[in-house]
């Protein structure tokens, strides 16, 4: 009886821990430093003042990042993704470099260009063909200020 549940244990962490590997890492990972703080109890952020409120940020021009979509996840929680479609990033550029950016209509982030549509709760892919999910920041809220940051 030991010798078969030390054998099933063994088995069970081997397959356990195989399918544990780390998630790829996005080669269109936008280049650059976020990091900024805002206060989404203020006026100049309303939108954000509600659990599932949402908006966009620009990025500092510096970065290849597109933008950033804030979305408040719950009273003490904020969901921060960049605009940049992170499988297809350029298929939808014109000459002038002008390029499509990653649109909210909640409760999904859409990306018209390549025809997915992600969660905005997780960034999960939920619809369409791609690899990689939203590009998530780090974030940091203490009540007052909110911490946006890579």
């Amino acid at each position: 009886m030991k010798k078969t549940l030390f054998l099933f244990l063994t088995l069970a962490v081997a397959i356990l821990s195989h399918g544990c590997k780390d998630p790829m890492e996005n080669p269109n990972y936008p280049s650059g430093i976020i990091n900024f703080t805002i206060y989404p109890n203020s006026l100049r952020y309303q939108d954000l003042n509600v659990v599932s409120g949402w908006m966009y940020l620009t990025s500092d021009p510096e970065s290849t990042s597109r933008g950033i979509i804030v979305f408040r996840y719950s009273q003490d929680e904020f969901r921060a993704y960049d605009r940049l479609p992170p499988n297809n990033p350029n298929a939808c550029c014109d000459n002038d470099g002008n390029c499509t950016r990653l649109i909210v209509d909640s409760p999904f982030v859409i990306d018209n260009c390549n025809d997915i549509k992600f969660n905005i709760l997780n960034g999960d892919i939920i619809e369409g063909e791609g690899i990689y999910p939203l590009i998530q920041y780090h974030t940091s809220y203490d009540g007052n200020e909110l911490h946006i940051y890579n």
